[in-house]
């Protein structure tokens, strides 16, 4: 029997977005398939964020459909999104700098939770055992990306690394079947970017199905499945990561440019 093809998590049809006189995205076109990691790279400015940014409705198209296992996004919010299961991270750590990392991640549960306002302020039974759930999952969160000896610690005091890993740890809080990455090692040294992307494999072997963006290509090459290249708004190649690397095109545009800065 042959095996049969996973079914499509993410699907991008002719998508653009033109902000006055500036096209930010041309016909995009792509899907992302169930447990795969998918890379999506290009030069500064080639659209990526913006990408992004209307995957998870916080930016319409100005014309094309987005659909998430066949439910069309466009139109809806973010949070709405997000309950469907499709969760980001973003390029700057977004995390709450003033609360303990245990802190953060109770935060990040309380928002999928089903207590009411006046569970908590009697203190009823439910909201009680509801509290310690949501203790336990936070502890198991920090576990998963290797904070929990950090968990007392005011997240703003974390090393860089550890507030994008705690960031990570946040967008999983919110149980996504699929994780929308962006710039997941930026700033990272090689060591904090290798445990990175242990994370990432592990993350997919969990169940979820990734898209990242990246500037780390050494990093993108090696866990990625398959790689879309956006330049100008326009993807210009698409494939597994040993093609990207030998197509003249990607040299061009953003490989050869990367490995002079190298």
């Amino acid at each position: 029997m042959p095996t049969r093809e996973p079914e499509v998590a993410l699907s991008i049809e002719h998508v653009k977005v033109r902000f006055g006189g500036l096209i930010a995205l041309s016909d995009v076109t792509f899907s992302v398939r169930d447990g795969e990691i998918v890379g999506l790279i290009g030069p500064n400015g080639a659209g990526k964020t913006t990408a992004f940014n209307v995957f998870t409705g916080f930016l319409a198209p100005t014309q094309g459909e987005v659909r998430y296992r066949g439910t069309l996004l466009n139109g809806l919010a973010p949070h709405e999104i997000a309950a469907l299961g499709l969760v980001r991270t973003f390029q700057r750590t977004s995390i709450f700098q003033n609360n303990s990392v245990f802190e953060n991640l109770l935060i990040g549960l309380h928002r999928r939770g089903p207590s009411t306002l006046w569970d908590t302020l009697l203190a009823l039974p439910r909201e009680k055992a509801a509290e310690q759930e949501f203790a336990d999952h936070a502890h198991e969160f920090l576990r998963f990306v290797g904070l929990e000896r950090r968990a007392g610690e005011i997240a703003g005091t974390l090393p860089y690394g550890e507030q994008r890993l705690l960031g990570i740890a946040l967008a999983l809080a919110a149980q996504p079947s699929m994780l929308l990455l962006d710039e997941p090692v930026s700033g990272m040294n090689a060591n904090e970017t290798m445990r990175v992307m242990k994370l990432v494999e592990t993350i997919r072997a969990s169940g979820v199905t990734i898209l990242l963006v990246e500037h780390d290509m050494p990093m993108v090459m090696q866990v990625s499945d398959r790689i879309i290249v956006l330049n100008y708004g326009r993807i210009i190649a698409e494939g597994p990561p040993a093609i990207i690397q030998s197509n003249p095109d990607v040299i061009r545009a953003y490989l050869g440019e990367g490995k002079k800065r190298a």
